[in-house]
């Protein structure tokens, strides 16, 4: 009786506390793998890799990899893998880097990614600069430190001569950040080949970091467009930019409301331009809008306030019309990620969890918008654990990363995919 007690109060302060409870059966499982002398000898040589790993950190995050223009990035990680080995190396047509290890038996295909894209546009200076062992640049830590971890774990389990049963795909993708909207990942599982039956992606965050839960967006670009003219000379004629004004006040006001019950759900108006001169009626008035929720069928909601909106703006901008043509518009909807969300319950999230309490530290399961979103709205087992190390100012040019212990986010990540795909003995 005593001991039920205890473990009823254990699981209530879990539950309390969102710490997921990890099974006995995967701990065990985890820590037998950790002890086994190819794993140690596996961590101890990731320990002795830093130096290489270092290096190529350094090396990919000072070459540019702007949305859709992965390209030269691509091709370096490409080469590099060919460097370290692997039974083939290609890269698809949608510019993702694909390198293949076959397993003994070969009956699913384990996939551990990184994105190759950063947020940042072309003609950034993506230099790095160094102070007090903290590496300072564009994309050191989103996600530049994930592609030198895929390169340390592929050259552990080359040198190693680590046997699989299960083949593991390693995966440099591409836009994986923001307009590219997950198309390296969308690819990858709309093409199907390899099909892959669990995935593990490396992305932002420390260890402890166990993203289970998409967080689903639509993204849009709305354009007013009208003759334009001289402000006074043409003074009566449709103005986008007062369409554009109404439509932002309209939004807000129906989003505003709607948001301030039921699951989380957010709005963000992140650009805003057009127009030529102060004292032009400009010929374009451009917008683009960002809507995130928890819960799929309140993104579709958001979607017809901001139709609603848009239009009612154009109807009035219309109406004040005092001669020339009638103001247009254009609705481009501009990005779709999926939302979705996995069972904790799942083997791929059990070992995911369990190999972080391996290394003493709290799993939490997160929601976040990356690779997994795809896999996890399709059903499919996925999971994405944090770089290691710590990090801040992601997504602006103060962007840093400092390696404390981030080894064992290295050891980590080879610690489940090994899991995963099990050691062929």
């Amino acid at each position: 009786m005593k001991k039920f007690l205890l473990l009823l109060i254990s699981i209530t302060i879990q539950a309390q506390n969102n710490i997921p409870l990890v099974e006995k059966a995967y701990s065990k499982e985890i820590k037998r793998l950790a002890r086994s002398k190819i794993i140690k000898s596996s961590f101890d040589y990731i320990v002795e890799l830093e130096s290489f790993t270092h290096d190529n950190l350094i090396e990919l995050t000072e070459i540019e990899a702007p949305p859709f223009k992965e390209h030269k990035r691509a091709s370096r990680f490409a080469e590099k893998i060919t460097e370290i080995g692997a039974d083939s190396v290609w890269i698809d047509l949608e510019g993702n880097v694909l390198a293949l290890l076959k397993g003994q038996v070969g009956n699913r295909t384990v996939a551990l990614d990184a994105h190759i894209d950063t947020v940042f546009p072309e003609g950034t200076d993506v230099r790095t600069r160094i102070s007090n062992d903290t590496i300072y640049a564009p994309g050191v830590g989103d996600d530049t430190r994930g592609l030198s971890m895929l390169l340390t774990v592929l050259k552990t389990i080359r040198d190693k001569n680590i046997k699989t049963k299960d083949h593991v795909l390693i995966v440099g993708t591409v836009g994986e950040e923001g307009l590219g909207d997950l198309r390296g990942v969308k690819y990858l599982f709309k093409n199907n080949k390899p099909k892959i039956d669990s995935w593990i992606a490396i992305d932002g965050g420390e260890i402890g970091r166990v993203n289970i839960k998409g967080l689903g967006s639509y993204r849009y670009r709305i354009t007013y467009k009208g003759p334009g003219g001289h402000s006074w000379g043409a003074f009566g004629m449709v103005n986008p930019h007062h369409a554009l004004g109404s439509a932002i006040d309209n939004f807000i006001d129906l989003a505003n409301e709607y948001t301030l019950s039921g699951p989380k759900t957010s709005y963000n108006i992140g650009i805003v331009k057009g127009g030529t001169s102060i004292n032009s009626i400009p010929f374009e008035s451009i917008m683009e809008v960002d809507i995130r929720s928890i819960d799929p069928s309140r993104l579709d909601t958001m979607e017809a306030l901001l139709y609603d909106a848009v239009n009612k703006a154009l109807e009035k901008q219309n109406k004040l019309k005092r001669r020339g043509a009638p103001l247009t518009l254009v609705i481009d909807k501009i990005g779709n990620r999926p939302s979705g969300e996995l069972k904790p319950t799942i083997p791929l999230i059990q070992r995911a969890l369990a190999a972080t309490e391996y290394f003493e530290k709290t799993p939490r399961l997160t929601r976040g918008s990356t690779d997994s979103n795809i896999p996890i709205s399709l059903g499919i087992p996925a999971v994405t654990i944090g770089r290691g190390g710590v990090g801040g100012n992601a997504h602006s040019l103060r962007e840093w990363w400092l390696n404390k212990d981030g080894y064992k986010s290295i050891q980590l990540a080879l610690l489940l995919l090994l899991s995963e795909a099990k050691v062929d003995k």
